[in-house]
């Protein structure tokens, strides 16, 4: 058994600027990512910035601090990141036991847990739509806009990005997709 997933379609070539947008991928897949070298300017970084957003853990092999090669390593300790020596250093990292809590349940209760109702979430896509441009926008800030409760919210950028309407960015990001092929 296995899995695929990507955001392009099959057969798309590899070229740099896809780089970030898979390792996206990557980096919420992970408990953690280990970046063993990287210059000050790597894609590697965008990845552990990733990873740590979303909570997980950022490991980096040290370097000599004359090698460009290890600047961004370096960077990475100098921030938080775990220094990595060993395969052991790697194995007790990820077994530390996760420094999240859960949410009161009395708050649950409260909160909104379904997407809504079909027309809630085709009037917060037409929000979305009518707000968004090319430019990519902090998902917050579209939750805010849309003036809906947040699940609705995020089912209907699911749906948007699924029609292939919206494309999402790192550092939870959207932008609307314009097909240039059908603009007038």
């Amino acid at each position: 058994a296995g899995l695929l997933l990507a955001e392009m379609p099959p057969g798309t070539q590899p070229t740099p600027r896809h780089f970030p947008i898979r390792n996206r991928i990557i980096a919420s897949l992970a408990q953690g990512v280990l970046v063993v070298e990287a210059a000050q300017r790597s894609g590697s970084l965008i990845t552990a910035r990733e990873a740590g957003e979303r909570g997980g853990e950022v490991m980096a092999i040290p370097g000599s601090p004359l090698d460009a090669r290890a600047q961004g390593c370096n960077h990475l300790i100098r921030e938080g990141a775990t220094l990595v020596r060993d395969a052991e250093d790697i194995v007790e990292c990820l077994s530390r036991p996760a420094t999240a809590t859960l949410p009161d349940p009395q708050d649950w209760r409260a909160a909104r847990l379904t997407p809504g109702t079909p027309a809630e979430i085709e009037k917060s896509r037409t929000r979305i739509l009518d707000a968004l441009g090319p430019e990519a926008t902090d998902i917050d800030d579209v939750v805010r806009w849309c003036a809906e409760p947040v699940a609705t919210v995020l089912a209907a950028i699911l749906e948007l990005e699924l029609a292939g309407q919206i494309s999402r960015h790192h550092g939870n990001r959207i932008c609307r997709i314009i097909d240039t092929d059908k603009a007038d």
